[in-house]
């Protein structure tokens, strides 16, 4: 992952911290990346992800609990595959029941960031 921009390599990092069977935002991402209110670029960091990387891009969902629509058809729909293999739930509304599957990590975000000690 050397040729990955530092902030990518950082919230590829988190993302691999969430376990399976539980999702997590992109907020929530960049908030414990030491980037908060910058959701938006966790997606573009996920949509560069590295051919053959192995971080779970598929527990990453939007705030709403949905699924975010991608560019690509049939995306969502195999992301939704994805999360249902690892026993998520989806409402009838297709949302994940955040307060359910939702990620609680134990550490506090700040100290999860390497950013600051730079």
């Amino acid at each position: 992952m050397s040729s990955v921009h530092p902030n990518y390599a950082h919230i590829y990092s988190v993302v691999k911290r969430v376990p399976e069977g539980r999702v997590a935002t992109y907020g929530q991402i960049a908030a414990l990346a030491g980037m908060p209110r910058h959701a938006r670029q966790v997606g573009y960091a996920l949509n560069k992800l590295p051919e053959g990387e192995r971080v779970p891009w598929h527990r990453i969902i939007n705030s709403q609990g949905r699924v975010s629509a991608r560019s690509r058809p049939g995306s969502d729909d195999f992301q939704r595959i994805l999360l249902e293999d690892e026993g998520i739930g989806f409402d009838i509304s297709g949302r994940v029941p955040l307060a359910k599957y939702g990620w609680k990590p134990r550490v506090n975000p700040l100290r999860t960031s390497q950013r600051s000690k730079k």
